[in-house]
């Protein structure tokens, strides 16, 4: 199969993944240098989730292909930026771990139902706009934590990661209200 450019860079986002862990928590960074080096590899990797979007649909490459993989992309980085907080950054631990757990069980809940529909049908599910904003949610927040005391070094940030923890609460607000509306919509997919 001969993939278009937006799917090549889906296909790169996936491939990020494993570069986007060694740097996170493997290499033998500084705190400052991990979390700057963390950003910019999660940053680029996101990036290419609008590039590749824009991309299909403004040269009309939209493919079901595309369409199913792009999603899993998303989810792919997202899960392992999760992880990488949850290993490194001890202070947040006891609020970001459920804040982690509903992220990744609101996105296999919406996988489940989206290979569902496509085993039943055929019809591949594309990402709705809620889910669209849930992601950049997801993506704000997370690059928010890597950069907040290097960025914003003032006591109230460095100490207490104020703006972490407001847009931890907001990335979890919107996870649930997309899945939520996401299973609502697409419920005669798991009706018995």
């Amino acid at each position: 199969m001969k993939l278009n450019i937006p799917n090549k860079l889906t296909l790169f986002r996936i491939l990020m993944v494993p570069v986007f862990l060694v740097v996170s928590v493997s290499l033998p960074l500084g705190d400052t240098a991990s979390r700057i080096a963390s950003a910019a590899v999660f940053t680029l990797t996101a990036l290419t989730d609008l590039l590749d979007g824009k991309i299909a649909r403004k040269y009309n490459l939209v493919t079901d292909f595309g369409k199913f993989l792009d999603p899993l992309a998303d989810k792919f980085i997202v899960f392992a930026a999760l992880l990488a907080i949850l290993v490194k950054y001890d202070y947040l631990r006891p609020v970001f771990v459920w804040a982690a757990a509903l992220v990744m069980f609101r996105e296999l809940a919406v996988t489940s139902v989206r290979l569902v529909a496509a085993g039943r049908d055929g019809s591949v599910i594309a990402a709705s706009m809620l889910g669209k904003i849930k992601t950049v949610f997801q993506m704000v927040c997370i690059v928010t934590v890597f950069l907040e005391p290097v960025v914003l070094p003032f006591k109230p940030f460095r100490e207490y990661h104020v703006l972490s923890y407001v847009l931890i609460f907001l990335m979890s607000l919107m996870t649930l209200w997309s899945g939520i509306d996401y299973i609502y919509k697409y419920r005669n997919y798991i009706k018995p």
